[in-house]
Formats: C-alpha cells, sequence, structure tokens
C-alpha cells in the first residue's frame, strides 16, 4: 500500500515504519506525512520525527522531519531543541528565545534550521539580529527558514538582508521576497517592482501580491503592465493589488491613482480584469476593496459580460450602502440589454426593498418599453421606496420615448 493510501487513511503506525525504509525519498515523504497527521500527545509520532531530525543519513529528510515537529506544534519542535540543546524547555520566553537564538550559530544545519522555526513561532523581538544574522547562513535551508522568520517579526530593521537574499537560490528567493511584502513598508516593497520581470513565475506572483501594500501611486504602471503578465496568475494577483492600493493610497493621491487605474485597466484585456473584480466584489470581505471593485466595474466591464452585470445586481443588497449605491451607478454606466434583464429580475418583492428601489431607479436610465410596462405594474407597490423610483422612472422613460 502506498504512503499515499496510508496518510489518507490516517495510519500513522504505518507511516512510522516507513521512517526506516531504505529510500531516502520514501523517508522524506512519510517524514512529511507525520507532520500533516501528527498530534502534540502522539508522541511515539514525535519520537520518530526527533531521530529522523537528529541521525537521518540523508540532509534532505532531517531538514523535513525538523519542519514535520514544526507543523505538529511548538511542544514538538522544543523538544528537538531540547534534546541538542540541553535546557528544560519550561523557563520565559526570552529566555527560550535567547537560546535558540544561540543555537543558529550550531554546527548542526538541522539546529540551525530547527531554532529558525522556533524563533518564528516565539516571535520575540530580542531575538531578531540572531534572525537577521542567520540570513547569511552558508545552509540555503536555514536561510530560507530564516526568511520565514523575518516575515513573522515584519520588522523594517530586516529588510538590507532580505534585500540581498533576492538573488541567489530560488526558494531563498521566494521567502525572502514573501518577508519583504509581509513587512510592508515602502522601503521593503521597492525592490518588488523590478521582480514584476523575473523569470520566475512565482517570484512576479509574489511581487504583484505584495505591491498592493504601497502608501504611494508608484506601484500602478508597474503593476499595469503585469496586467499583460504570460501568466494568470500573476495576472490575478496584479489586479488584486491595483483594487488594494486604491484602498491604501493617501487621500492625497486618490484621485491621481484612480485615474491611472482606470486608464490601465482598460487597456488590458477585459477576462484579466473582470473576473478577479467579480470575485473581489462577491467574495471580499473588506468593505472599500468591494466598493473600488464596484466602482471600476462600471468603467472597465463589457455591458455584455454577463458575470459582471450579474455580480453588480447583486450588490445592489450588499450590507454596505456605499458598495451597493457604487453597483447602482456603475450598472447605469454600462446600460445596454444584459443589464436590463438582470435588474428586471429584481424589482420583484422577494428582493430587499433597498436593492429594488435601487434597481428601480437604474432601469429608469437604461430600460426601454418592456420595462415601461413592467415598471407600471409598480405603482402600487407596498414599498414607499420603491413606489417613489418607480414614478420617477416611468417619468423618464415616457419622456424619453421609451
Amino acid at each position: 500500500m502506498s504512503l499515499y493510501r496510508h496518510a489518507r487513511d490516517g495510519n500513522v503506525e504505518r507511516l512510522r515504519d516507513a521512517l526506516g525504509s531504505d529510500n531516502a525519498a520514501v523517508r522524506k515523504r512519510a517524514v512529511e506525512f507525520l507532520g500533516e497527521l501528527g498530534e502534540v500527545d502522539d508522541q511515539a509520532t514525535i519520537d520518530g520525527l526527533l531521530r529522523a531530525a537528529t541521525a537521518d543519513d540523508d540532509p534532505g529528510v532531517r531538514g523535513a522531519a525538523v519542519d514535520a515537529l514544526d507543523e505538529i506544534g511548538q511542544e514538538a519542535l522544543e523538544q528537538l531543541l531540547t534534546e541538542l540543546t540541553g535546557g528544560s524547555g519550561s523557563e520565559a520566553e526570552w529566555v527560550t528565545a535567547r537560546k535558540f537564538a544561540r543555537a543558529l550559530d550550531a554546527d548542526r544545519p538541522e539546529l540551525r534550521i530547527a531554532a529558525a522555526n522556533a524563533l518564528a513561532r516565539l516571535d520575540e523581538p530580542s531575538a531578531l539580529p540572531a534572525v537577521v544574522d542567520a540570513l547569511s547562513d552558508p545552509d540555503p535551508r536555514v536561510r530560507l527558514r530564516a526568511c520565514h522568520a523575518c516575515g513573522t517579526f515584519a520588522d523594517p530593521r530586516a529588510i538590507p538582508a532580505l534585500i540581498d537574499r533576492l538573488d541567489g537560490e530560488p526558494r531563498v528567493r521566494r521567502a525572502a521576497a514573501n518577508a519583504l511584502g509581509s513587512i510592508g513598508t515602502d522601503r521593503a516593497l521597492d525592490p518588488l517592482l523590478d521582480l514584476l520581470d523575473d523569470s520566475d513565475e512565482s517570484i512576479r506572483r509574489i511581487a504583484a501580491g505584495a505591491l498592493g501594500n504601497a502608501n504611494n501611486p508608484k506601484p500602478v504602471e508597474p503593476l499595469a503592465r503585469a496586467l499583460g503578465d504570460e501568466s494568470a496568475i500573476v495576472r490575478n494577483a496584479a489586479v488584486y493589488s491595483v483594487i488594494e492600493l486604491l484602498s491604501n493610497v493617501p487621500t492625497e493621491h486618490s484621485h491621481t491613482v484612480r485615474d491611472r487605474v482606470v486608464s490601465e485597466l482598460q487597456a488590458a484585456d477585459d477576462e484579466t480584469v473582470v473576473d478577479p473584480l467579480v470575485e473581489i466584489l462577491t467574495k471580499g470581505k473588506q468593505r472599500r476593496q468591494r466598493r473600488n471593485a464596484a466602482w471600476i466595474l462600471g468603467r472597465v466591464a463589457d455591458p455584455d459580460t454577463a458575470p459582471a452585470v450579474e455580480a453588480l445586481a447583486d450588490a445592489l443588497a450588499d450590507d454596505d450602502p456605499q458598495t451597493a449605491q457604487f453597483a447602482a451607478t456603475s450598472l447605469q454606466s454600462l446600460g445596454g440589454p444584459v443589464v436590463e434583464d438582470r435588474l428586471l429580475d429584481r424589482v420583484g418583492t422577494e428582493h430587499p426593498e433597498e436593492a429594488r428601489a435601487k434597481a428601480v431607479f437604474v432601469l429608469g436610465s437604461v430600460g426601454g418599453k418592456e420595462t415601461l410596462n413592467r415598471l407600471e405594474e409598480l405603482t402600487d407597490d407596498e414599498s414607499a421606496a420603491v413606489r417613489k423610483r418607480v414614478f420617477s422612472a416611468v417619468s423618464k422613460l415616457r419622456a424619453g420615448g421609451g
């Protein structure tokens, strides 16, 4: 039976048996599965991983075992560090952090890996200098974990050393870029601008996703270029960041950024831009992002793009009044038969009153003969807000020859 089947069945005993395999690749995969399935009270599994981390002949297996102990939890990882460095494991966090910081100078790279992982979990500020020093460790596995730890600390003091790690081993480069994105200051993000043209797709995605945290309009043009990236995941990340930029830039820059964003998005491929905007509007958790998505869709979507129109029509019932209002003005801006059809579906009493009223308001601007006939049936609607909008819309449509 394969290791995958054992993992799927939760058979940790058989996975532990695989730690004795003659094949290093099998042992490494077993270690990874045990990290996913192991529990803090499963001492047999922890003991097996401790042996793999300290005694396996293969460095890849040893490193994976350290990560597996880390995945099980801080207590499991501290057992490894206590075994290798001594100590009770019951001291104050700053004392533990000091001990682990010293372990970053250990001869054994697995101990340095474990120390970097543990310090990331502790997030003790006093350990930052040691973690930054570990970014220059001769072993790339340690540099990788040190980058992860710096991302957890998110301390600007790590920026220069992280920038130095943007060259070299691919996994370390990606981790350094991620850490700079987590720090998120303009100084941390500036080096990521050049990475939007990197040959590594993952690096471009990381850079595109992080640049939305900027507090200035500088990334707008590079992100706009990224909308034409050959990779769909990079293009998607760029759209999300463009929306994030609109939410983050200071008020004095917002008008400039908004104009630039609309101009660049209009020039991009419709599917590239519209699909992420629809996802933000329908699934986003932050109000400012949903508002911006609703506003931009009215300026970049094709009026016949059903998913965009559907999302905007649904947003008329959004809990956030401003998002609902932006959706209404965007639908009004788009117009066309698809908009008219979707809005007519939303004037029935099964929909919320405010959403119905907004749908009627927009229909007064975009509707035709069918809309006029339908709205005339609503002049006796039970909702005063809807009736008010109906009378106004009917007057507009009659005046316009609808």
